[in-house]
């Protein structure tokens, strides 16, 4: 595909994930070079970035913030330079995967319901981190797999209101999920063939889709399918992403030519 039509093709893309350039890269790092020993040449990377209409001064100051984080560092062989994930940034891109990932829930799985005894600054984060969604204070929901703190109450979910589902969903949160659903519908049925375009157009295809992906779907832990809308735009979004990624596979670094 010619590099304009590319670029044209991608930019609604483009408008939905926003203009954090550094977010993007972890993005792009994350889908193409997460493995150990894996690395990015500058040339490579600068030709993403122009496929992205990020300009150079931009890229700059993104590898200077990403190195200054800890995420990424940079090393010289010959006159190229070479970009990779450091140690925290692997692990923190491993953390992530799981979730970005995932096949789409089936709907075979339970749901349960989990009472803490008190109310604690960590409350949240901490039943986050175990796959659990707030509902209340002291109140969260979860799929019947996950493992409740010790010292909770919980209790198998039945039959799921309406009105539960909808608390369970922000306002903003389904207007982002709608854009995304919207514009991913758009663009699959205007991509051609994978055959048809270069591999660092489909590196930076699935890098553009991951991104916008992650952005939305790791905001909150995963609800079992029960607790949501199947026809609401975050399984339409999620859908569309799993579709996208398999019919656009991941390129071999060494293919990624300029």
């Amino acid at each position: 595909m010619r590099t304009e039509s590319f670029i044209t093709l991608t930019a609604p893309l483009r408008a939905v994930g926003g203009g954090r350039v550094w977010s993007l890269m972890i993005s792009l790092f994350g889908d193409l070079a997460q493995a150990e020993g894996t690395a990015i040449d500058g040339p490579v990377l600068s030709a993403m970035m122009t496929l992205l209409e990020i300009k150079p001064e931009a890229t700059r100051v993104a590898l200077h913030r990403l190195r200054n984080d800890g995420w990424i560092k940079s090393d010289k062989v010959g006159r190229i330079s070479r970009h990779s994930l450091t140690e925290k940034g692997r692990a923190e891109s491993a953390a992530a995967t799981p979730r970005i990932y995932a096949t789409p829930d089936d709907g075979s799985g339970g749901w349960q319901l989990v009472l803490l005894e008190t109310v604690e600054d960590q409350s949240l984060a901490r039943m986050g981190s175990l796959g659990f969604a707030p509902l209340a204070p002291r109140l969260f929901v979860g799929p019947a797999d996950a493992a409740p703190p010790p010292d909770t109450l919980s209790l198998p979910g039945t039959t799921v209101p309406d009105w539960l589902r909808a608390q369970l969903h922000t306002e903003s949160l389904a207007i982002a999920y709608t854009d995304l659903a919207q514009t991913l519908k758009r663009l699959a049925a205007a991509l051609p063939g994978s055959d048809t375009m270069t591999p660092l157009q489909v590196a930076v295809l699935r890098g553009l889709i991951v991104h916008n992906w992650r952005r939305l779907v790791l905001k909150n832990p995963p609800l079992p399918l029960v607790l949501t809308d199947p026809a609401g735009p975050a399984r339409q979004s999620h859908l569309m992403v799993a579709d996208l990624l398999a019919r656009f596979p991941r390129p071999a670094l060494r293919d990624l030519i300029t």
